[in-house]
């Protein structure tokens, strides 16, 4: 897209029937930062066109019409767990006949088996396993990296680290250090749910709480390593929650700058303890994915993935501030066992097909936002 083109839309006048919009456009159109008070109006205001509106402004004047995606393979190599998270419906206990470990060979046998669409990322998440040593993860990466070497490993949440770290009787930075000897070479950013401590102990009272998660990022991001962030949205939060989560990421990107990407994750509360909670509405799905355009204002990325809100509502939300679809995916677990419906992977053509009906223009990037110039069945990462 043009610079005329950006800047002819950057003179389209805003207009809200809804007055308290209008000093938060001010703000957006200044780049300046909103605050608290700003956010919970954002959530508040029944005007979702004019959210999406000035977020569809902040994320062109950041991307212009870019639409980013990859060709990524999701490994989940166990979903055996000590959490007994009210949210989840992927865990299982140890001795439950519906869980699974898997060999490292058959991790190394899953990686493979969606090679074959030259994929530039492994994204690695799991259960907390009760059994399993920090070195089975270790050799599960370093197989991965000697097998594929020109694959990068986004692997393990601040959650799965804090619990590795425990195990082996090791600190946050010494766990990091091994992973990255190993092999890692970013993370993602699943765990965070709501930072809030009401929450958290109905939702999700095993995990660590909100401060460590955050304080594992920031001690990722020193040692070099760069990471997503998520929240869990549509459960038993309320705006106020939404906000302070928000609020609380952005001041950590402030410190680090090591997130690359915000990905809210619309709660399926299928098969799970919270299945009488009604699942989310696209509107709400719009709206967080405007919101959080507009109050994170230090992050480059934001992700409509598509697997969580389906394909419809991800190709709307690239008009309400998201600049990302996420990938092709191949298989994933554990929003599947929570009930989504969406398909289980995607291929190249038809991301790029949603990207481009929406108006967008779809580039293939890698992990660290690269783009990838592809030829068959080989790729270039242009740095």
């Amino acid at each position: 897209m043009s610079v005329e083109n950006i800047a002819s839309r950057e003179r389209a006048p805003f207009r809200s029937q809804d007055t308290r919009l209008e000093p938060i456009a001010a703000k957006v159109m200044a780049g300046e930062r909103l605050d608290l008070a700003d956010g919970l109006t954002l959530y508040g205001t029944s005007d979702v066109l004019a959210v999406g509106w000035l977020a569809n402004h902040v994320r062109e004047r950041m991307h212009g019409d870019i639409t980013y995606f990859n060709v990524n393979r999701h490994i989940n190599p166990t979903n055996v767990c000590v959490a007994a998270c009210k949210l989840c419906a992927f865990g299982r206990k140890k001795g439950d006949p519906a869980g699974y470990t898997m060999a490292l060979e058959e991790a190394w046998q899953t990686a493979a088996s969606g090679y074959s669409e030259a994929v530039t990322e492994f994204h690695i998440v799991g259960g907390l396993h009760p059994d399993l040593p920090l070195e089975y993860f270790l050799d599960l990466v370093s197989g991965l990296k000697q097998r594929f070497p020109k694959v990068h490993v986004k692997a393990f949440t601040m959650v799965e680290v804090a619990y590795l770290a425990r195990r082996a009787k090791l600190s946050i930075e010494q766990t990091l250090i091994k992973l990255r000897e190993a092999g890692v070479d970013s993370m993602p950013g699943g765990g965070a749910e709501i930072f809030s401590a009401r929450v958290r102990s109905i939702i999700c009272d095993h995990k660590i709480d909100g401060e460590e998660w955050l304080d594992t990022a920031r001690m990722a991001h020193k040692l070099g390593f760069r990471s997503n962030a998520t929240m869990l949205y549509g459960h038993i939060e309320n705006d106020e929650d939404r906000v302070d989560h928000l609020l609380k990421l952005r001041a950590v990107q402030d410190d680090t700058g090591g997130f690359q990407t915000f990905i809210p994750l619309a709660f399926h509360p299928e098969n799970t303890p919270l299945d009488h909670l009604p699942v989310t509405t696209g509107l709400t799905d719009i709206r967080q994915i405007a919101v959080s355009r507009l109050m994170l204002d230090n992050f480059a990325h934001i992700k409509a993935y598509w697997q969580m809100m389906t394909p419809k509502i991800a190709q709307i939300a690239l008009r309400f501030g998201a600049d990302d679809l996420d990938g092709t995916v191949i298989e994933e677990k554990i929003y599947h066992d929570a009930g989504a419906t969406t398909p289980q992977g995607m291929t190249r053509k038809e991301l790029c097909r949603l990207i481009t009906e929406a108006g967008r223009i779809p580039v293939e990037r890698d992990t660290l936002y690269n783009p990838v110039t592809r030829t068959e069945d080989s790729f270039v990462v242009a740095v």
